[in-house]
């Protein structure tokens, strides 16, 4: 009985303690870039920041090609990547969006580029480069889909990872577009 009284304390002090992370809300935006930096300096790499939020098809297109198992070890070799949350509405701006993200967004130049946004950063939090590079109005790349905006993705992506070798570019940019 002895036993049961205390793996039912430790299961009361679990859940409490699980309601309380929840309770803190997501993580601070200069916590998670931070991080980002650290283990670029760590590992000699370059940081793809990346701004999204939870409505945005976009974002969510650019994340499974990123994430695709081809495409991430090679992003990997040469990049951390890492998400901020931003731009999110109603209850959702309290539950998932990173505070602070919207100032660094605005610091980095994305404020008016819609999302997905992102940020090629040296490990010292130096902009290298980012998405907004396409002439016109609407300069934010987003995910890459037409054949203009994949070309200046490549380009970018190669500026920011001089060592990635154009195999590996190619192998990268064959997964855009693909459904």
């Amino acid at each position: 009985m002895r036993f049961k009284s205390y793996v039912t304390i430790i299961a009361l002090f679990v859940c409490l303690g699980q309601t309380a992370v929840r309770a803190q809300g997501p993580e601070p935006a200069k916590k998670i870039l931070d991080s980002a930096l650290h283990v670029g300096a760590f590992t000699h790499k370059n940081v793809l920041l990346i701004f999204h939020a939870s409505w945005c098809i976009w974002c969510k297109r650019l994340d499974s090609v990123l994430t695709n198992a081809e495409v991430s070890p090679l992003v990997a070799k040469y990049l951390v990547v890492t998400h901020l949350d931003v731009l999110e509405r109603g209850d959702k701006k309290a539950t998932l969006e990173n505070p602070g993200g919207e100032e660094i967004l605005r610091k980095l130049g994305g404020e008016e580029s819609g999302l997905p946004y992102y940020a090629f950063l040296n490990a010292k939090g130096k902009k290298i480069t980012d998405s907004n590079v396409m002439p016109g109005k609407s300069k934010n790349i987003g995910f890459p889909a037409s054949s203009e905006e994949k070309n200046a993705f490549q380009e970018i992506l190669g500026k920011s990872s001089p060592s990635m070798t154009a195999a590996e570019l190619s192998a990268i940019m064959s997964h855009f577009g693909k459904k």
